[in-house]
Order: structure tokens, then sequence, then C-alpha cells
């Protein structure tokens, strides 16, 4: 916790103690701050949390009073309890309170919570600023504000609106998909175009095609040509044959993988013979087309674009960007990083002109300086662009000794995109050329070629972007020899060359990222949590960067489609965003919005219900369509004829024919979908089971061997015990199997307890009452003694499965945040990478053989942001709650918090 203690009495409160330090240095004498560490409240999570007044209310489950103008009800969060007690302690002891949390829609609540529980008897003024300098600060001590009630009613409503969505939504997956599942507003639609990204691809036919390419060089080379490389040759591909264009990929149906009869479809044999045809015919220049090359700099970063470039360029996620953003912040060293402005401030423009001018010249810095205005859904323009911190802007070199290695990576790369914004258009030439010849057989072929020349870098000299295809880059150049119309051109030879055409790629992040905020989807402060929320709830996992999504989603993604298809809609979900924004200006009444979504059209109140009911409500959505929704139906995908895939209690399976004499197989957990193919569907039902009759035994007992979801086992129809390690199917015998089925086997007794020896899922074991002891070895649960039990038990119990001398599954480099080494271990659910401080599970599409560092140190740091697992006692959240009344009284008179400051004042 950071907090300066000194002899004022002006309390200042901010979300991280982090900041909280920088700024409590800035301040200095005569000012306290503190942290709250995020939202100090909440709705409750859980039913024992809601407190005991509301308890038996047909609308306590959702936390918010649906009967009576939408009034939330808040409770103190549990692991904010002491933090809040030592607030309230300072608040007694000042004289005025500063509210520094960030200047958003969740910093304006965050503020109004605070002084709804806080409950000061002094001034409270809201300090605001968009970067974290001695300046800033100082010019926020000296304008402060008033808390803006509309952007708290915009946020509130946004918090209800998703409690509504997820705990209304939610239990209809329980009850017709799976346990555990969840729904959410963007949740939901971002999965939504993750899967349907993935239909197209299972529904793509893949075409071959194939082109000529020549290599040619001038017969009579210019005297400009003799710095070129490759001697002046160049290539140029196949266009027309006979006036017919070749076809390419972007001429093929998708859904057919036909190609229009416009154009000429060369297979191998086609393109090859018309290479040999073309051998040692002449050519000639047929036109040449010069046009100037202009490229104007990028905008400065906003939320989403850093996301997507620091994505493409340094392959982290979402939340790895925010979180490095986070700290560069809170350390003063860019501007606030949750924003969708492209905007710069007269400072900032001063600042990157001066600074692009020091260091690449006058002629690299137009005359006036550059602004950019967004072309994309609901951008609010509220705060700066992302850029360096200050009135003048740190160079790289300046702080690369005070940043850790993400940090400096990130905020060079903000650095460079902050002065490439306010410079000069790289300038320069492309020339297109069109060549023909004709083949021994007569055939007039068209080639062509293109190249770009940049004569003048301007802003490329500090920046260039990244993109997701593989068009050329900006600052790329490909230079030809000086052509013009009719001269002779030497073939130098002539190749075929094959291509497949390719499905839609899948998303990334990044890309992912990219389409919801063109679709409107989503606001800069939600991005990085949907894309870390849509992983952890299972419905994608990561193959390298690709997300991938599992059949889960598809089942989910398909129920809300066919029954709930205006809550997954992309259109309606952005108009979501709309109405937010006109809340938050103040234009739109929050209660009435949130009765037409939730009630719909039937409500007298609902003005507007029409565009924003959500087919009649959503409250009367579920209860009728409930009952319509066929569970087997939902959780079964056709991906063939007569072949579904299905998503089952244990996995997803695929099934061919009837229930009853159909044929089964389980799906792997590391296939997508796009590759379950016809092919792969034969390969996995024609499999054999596994299954193996080892005999009979000596009681009548028949023993088979089987193959099960977490491993190989052997069962007589009524007992089963798994096979050891050393075991497989292939070889197990009917004795090892008779004995195998002997366990768990009695030991002894030690204490007046029976002591067992079992095997279990995380290996061999010795079992007293409620007591475990590990053993050594599977061979041992035949052999183990009481008395080596005994010995065993009188040793002090190793915490964990895997002790310290356990020898690590493999060792990897370094991690960038703790800069301990760190190694891959098999624990007790799964193996894990560790530092020696914080331990993460490997996930889905992470393999033990093929995890980098970087991906490693990704999930240490996904680790550590989530904080420590703390255990509460199962009763104490009940007993708290029903002690607790306050919550109830501040959700009756949400506006008293501003009045009471006003007062105050």
């Amino acid at each position: 916790m950071a907090s300066k203690q000194a002899t004022g009495t002006k309390l200042v409160i901010v979300e991280s103690p982090a900041k909280a330090k920088t700024i409590g240095g800035y301040l200095g004498q005569g000012f306290v701050v503190e942290a709250s560490i995020g939202h100090i409240r909440d709705l409750p999570r859980r039913a024992a949390d809601v407190p005991e007044r509301f308890k038996g209310q047909p609308w306590a489950s959702l936390g918010v009073n649906t009967e009576e103008d939408f009034e939330p009800i808040y409770v103190v969060s549990p692991d904010r309890k002491q933090q809040v007690t030592k607030l309230k302690s300072l608040v007694k002891q000042a004289d005025e309170i500063y509210l520094a949390t960030d200047e958003d829609r969740e910093g304006e609540a965050i503020a109004w919570h605070l002084v709804d529980e806080l409950k000061p008897k002094v001034p409270v003024r809201r300090m605001v600023f968009h970067e974290i300098t001695p300046q800033a600060i100082a010019a926020a001590v000296a304008n402060p504000r008033e808390i803006d009630e509309q952007l708290v009613d915009a946020q509130e409503t946004r918090r209800i609106l998703d409690r509504l969505y997820g705990y209304e939504v939610s239990p209809v997956l329980w009850k017709k998909v799976q346990k555990g599942l969840s729904a959410g507003r963007v949740q939901s639609v971002a999965t939504r175009m993750v899967v349907q990204r993935e239909r197209e691809r299972m529904a793509f036919h893949r075409a071959e095609y194939w082109d000529v390419t020549g290599v040619f060089a001038p017969s009579s080379p210019k005297q400009g040509d003799a710095g070129l490389s490759n001697g002046g040759t160049f290539t140029a591909t196949l266009y027309s044959l006979d006036d017919t264009r070749l076809a390419t990929g972007r001429d093929f149906d998708a859904a057919t993988g036909r190609a229009p009869a416009s154009v000429l479809h060369l297979d191998e044999a086609g393109a090859r013979g018309l290479a040999a045809r073309l051998e040692g015919r002449d050519f000639t220049v047929a036109g040449v087309e010069e046009k100037p090359y202009r490229r104007r700099p990028y905008p400065p970063f906003m939320t989403s674009t850093l996301q997507q470039e620091a994505g493409r360029k340094f392959r982290w996620s979402s939340q790895q960007v925010m979180r490095t953003a986070q700290r560069l912040y809170e350390n003063g060293y860019i501007t606030y990083m949750r924003t969708d402005s492209t905007n710069l401030s007269e400072t900032a423009l001063t600042a990157a002109r001066s600074q692009a001018r020091d260091l690449y010249g006058d002629a690299y810095v137009p005359a006036e300086p550059r602004l950019y205005n967004r072309k994309v859904k609901n951008a609010q323009e509220a705060h700066e662009a992302i850029r360096p911190a200050g009135d003048h802007f740190r160079t790289p070199g300046e702080v690369a000794r005070e940043l850790s290695g993400d940090e400096f990576r990130l905020y060079e790369l903000i650095w460079q995109r902050t002065l490439a914004s306010q410079m000069s258009d790289a300038v320069g030439t492309t020339v297109s050329v069109r060549l023909t010849g004709t083949s021994v057989a007569g055939e007039t072929a068209v080639f062509t070629t293109s190249g770009r020349t940049i004569t003048f870098p301007g802003f490329l000299r500090a920046y260039v972007e990244d993109t997701d295809d593989t068009a050329q880059k900006d600052d790329e150049e490909k230079r030809l020899p000086q052509l013009a119309r009719g001269d002779g051109l030497d073939a130098r030879g002539f190749e075929g060359n094959g291509h497949t055409t390719s499905p839609p790629a899948r998303y990334t992040e990044p890309s992912l990222v990219k389409a919801m905020e063109e679709l409107g989807v989503g606001r800069p402060s939600t991005y990085a949590s949907i894309m870390q929320t849509i992983q952890d709830r299972g419905y994608v996992w990561k193959k390298g960067p690709a997300l991938i999504p599992t059949w889960t989603a598809f089942a989910v993604i398909g129920l809300l489609e066919s029954y709930f298809s205006r809550l997954v809609d992309f259109g309606f979900t952005a108009s979501v965003e709309n109405d937010l924004d006109d809340i938050a200006n103040g234009e739109r009444s929050r209660v009435d919005w949130l009765r037409g979504f939730y009630f719909g059209s039937a409500h007298p109140a609902a003005e507007d219900a029409q565009r924003i009911s959500a087919q009649g409500g959503l409250k009367k959505l579920i209860a009728s369509r409930l009952e319509e929704i066929d569970a087997r139906g939902v959780n079964s995908i056709p991906i063939a004829d007569g072949v579904v895939v299905r998503v089952g209690r244990y996995g997803p399976y695929i099934q061919r024919g009837d229930d009853e004499g159909g044929q089964r197989a389980s799906v792997p957990d590391d296939l997508p979908p796009d590759e379950l193919t016809p092919e792969k569907v034969e390969e996995l039902l024609s499999a054999p089971s596994g299954d193996r009759e080892l005999g009979e035994t000596a009681d009548g007992r028949v023993i088979t061997a089987k193959a099960g979801r977490y491993g190989p086992y052997v069962t007589d129809g009524e007992k089963s015990a798994s096979l050891f390690k050393t075991m497989s199917l292939d070889t197990v015998t009917l004795d090892e199997a008779e004995q195998l089925l002997t366990l768990p086997r009695v030991v002894g007794v030690l204490d007046g307890e029976e002591v067992t020896a079992q095997n279990g899922r995380y290996g061999p074991y010795l079992k007293k009452g409620t007591d475990s002891r590990s053993l050594e070895s599977e061979a041992q649960l035949f052999t183990v003694t009481v008395e080596q039990a005994a010995a065993l038990y009188a040793q002090p119990k190793l915490r964990g499965r895997q002790a310290a001398a356990a020898p690590p599954l493999r060792e990897l480099g370094v991690d960038a945040v703790s800069g301990k080494p760190m190694v891959i271990k098999d624990g007790r659910f799964g193996p894990y990478v560790t530092d020696g401080e914080t331990n993460a599970s490997l996930r889905k599409g992470d393999s033990i053989d093929e995890l980098t560092d970087a991906r490693a140190s990704e999930l240490l740091a996904d680790r550590r942001a989530r904080g420590p697992v703390k255990k509460v006692a199962r009763k104490a959240p009940a007993k708290k709650a029903a002690a607790k009344k306050a919550p109830a009284k501040k959700a009756a008179a949400k506006k008293t918090p501003a009045k009471a400051a006003k007062s105050a004042e």
C-alpha cells in the first residue's frame, strides 16, 4: 500500500498502490495519498452476499430491484473490507477529500462508490488528469470538479445491464448445454464472431490453381541500371493468355471451390506446358505506367490500435499489453491508456513536432500540425491519444535504465508512433509494367510486374506499422530497371507455380479487437478483459496466436442465435453502446432504458422499446423460449451427412447413426473444428476402441481392459482400476488386472485407524482417515507394510506433490518481470510454469515441448494479475452479509453522495 503520511489534512484516493506512490511523491507535505485498490463495492456475487432484508424477494438473486427502478444492491467486496476500514479512518482525520480515480465511466463510478460508502463530512472534490506528471497533478489539484452523475449513471446502467443479461441467460445454458457456463453481453458476441469465422473455414472448399512466372532482363540496359541488385533482372507473373485473364485466388467461390468460366484456370500440366512453350521466346515492354506514391502517417495510438500493434509486433495478448501500459501510466511515462481518441493536446503536438525536427530535420516536419478524425462507430473523444507523458517527450534512450524489458518495448513503440504521427508523408513512385510475348504455339502471353521506389521516407524514418496480412510493408521497396514501351527483353526462364486457395484466417486477439471496434461492439476498457474471459470460460483456446472456438462454443452460440438472436446481434449490441453514450450525455433516462430492455414494449414506461427491447424484453424472452429449446438439438452440431458432433458431459464426441446402433468416438481436445474433415471422422470412427477381453477369473468374473477418458483401465463390470504407468492396454495380463482390482488394499491399523494403499489420479498413496501420504512407486501399493506406513506418517507432511527437489519437466529462460529462471513442472492438476514465486497452469493449446519463454512469461503475468487465491470460510460471507444493512440504504438514495459533497463545500 502506498501512502504518504504528512502533517496536512488533504486525503487523495486513487485506484492502485503504484499510482498512489507516484502521486504521493509529487504532492509532498500536506497530502495523504491512499489507494482504494480498484472498486470497493459491487453487486452481490452469491446468494449468501445478499443482505438479509432482501432475501426472499423474487429479484434478490439478481442483486437488482427490478420492481423499484432497478435500484442495485451494493455490498463491500470481501477482499476490500480491510481497506475500506482504513479509508474510513483516514477520512475522519481529513479536512478535504480528493478523488483522483481515472476520468472515465469506470473511474467516475469508483469515485461515487467511495463517497457513498465512506460518507465524508468534509468537502469532496473530483481530481482528474490524463497523465501522471508533477505539472498534471498540480493542475488537477488546482482545478477540481464535482462527480459527474451522468457518467455514473451510464456506468451503473452498464453494470446492471450486464448483470441482468448474465444472470438471466446463463441459467439457460446450464439447463440446456452444460453446468458452469456463462453468457455475457459482449463476451457472447465476441465468441459468436470466432465461431462464425470457424464455420466459414469448415464450409470452405479449397481449390488448386497454377500460374507462370518469368525472369526477365532488358536487352539493352540503361546507364542508371548498373546499381540494381540481381544484375537488373526482375520477375513478372502471367496475367492473361490470348486475352483471357488468368485465375487468381480471389476468383474461386469459397462454397464450391470453382472459378467462373470467364477466367483461365490453369492446372499443373497446363502451367508447366505453357512455361516450356515460352522458353527462348522474345518479349517486349507493352506499357509502363508511373504513379506518385504517397503514404500519410498513422494516427497516434488509442487502446484498440495499441493492442493490435503490440500484438502483431511482440505477439502479446491484449491483457499483457494493458498490464504493461498500466504500469507505464501509473509511473508517469505515458498518458491514460484506456481511450478511443486519436487527438493530441496542443502541448503534445508541440512536443512531438519539436522532437521530430531535432532528430530528423526540418524537412521531416510539415508546416502545420496533423489532426486525426475517427471513422469508427461509437467513437468517444473525451481523452487524448496514448502518448509519452509530459510537455517534453523522453526518448527511449533516456528511460532505458528505468524500465523493464516489456515496459521499454511498449514505451518505445508509443514514442515512435507519436512522433511519426506529426511527421511528413513518405513519397516515392510506383511503376506498373506489362510485358508481351508469343509462345511457339502462337499464344499471346501478357505478364505484369510492379515496383516501388521511396524517394523521401518521411515518417517511415521513425515508425513502420505491421500488418495482419502479407501485403507489402510501407517502407518496402522493389526497384525495377528503367523500362520504356517497346523495349526488348531477354527471357531468362519460366516456371509453373502451384497455389491453393486459403480459407478466411482465424482471428487473433489483435484482429478480433479490430473487428469488434469496427462493429462498435465493446469499449476500449473492455477489450482486454473480453479476450481473457472467452478463453477462461472455455469458449476459445489458442493455437499459436490463432483463436479457436471449442465445440461448447458452437453449442452455446447455436442456442443463442436460434432462440435469442437479438442478444447476439452485432447491430443491437452496438446500439446498446450508443444508448449508454446517450445516458452519459444526459439525453436518455437510465430507468426507462432498463425497463425497455428488461420488460420490453409491454411495459408502460418504455418509450423507445421497439429499438432496445430485445424481442419483447429480456424477462419475457427467457420465460417464453426456455421450454422451446431442444437441449439435444443445440448440443448436436452437424458436420457431414449423418454425422454430428455432440457436446456431452465428458467432452465432445462424434456420432454417426442413431443412439442405439450408432458409432461414437471422442474428439481429441487439441483438434480444431475445421480439421474434423470427413477423412478425420472416418479415422476416428474406425479406430479400434481399445477394449480387450483378458479372460475369466476363477470366480467367474470377465475382466476387460479399456481406454477411458482419463486413461486405460481394467474392469470386471462392477469394479474398475486404472493401469499403472508402466502398463499398456496391449500387454496387460489377466493376473495383473486381477491384482489391480484388489486395490485399495488394507495395509493395517495405525493409531486406531485403518491404513489403505490406493492408486489415485495423481499417483499412489496411503490413506489413514483424512490424512494421506504419497508413495514413491506404484509397485509399493502391493508391498508396503504397516511398519513402513508408520515410518511415513511419522515424517512431517510435505505440502504439494511436487517437492522442491523434484526435477522439472523442462527448463526455460528468464521471466521478463521477475528476472528469475522459469521451469515447467508436473503438478497435481497438470503441468505448470513457475519462476519460483508464481505458479501458472498451462492452458489448452499450450504444449510442454513447444512453450516459448514469451508465452511462459504471459501465463505468469496473468496469474499475478489475478492475485493470490484467498481461502474464505464457507459460512463467513453469509453472516457478514446478514449483518449488513447499509448497502440497501445506499442503493435507495443514489443521488445523495453528490448532494452531500456540494453541501459540505
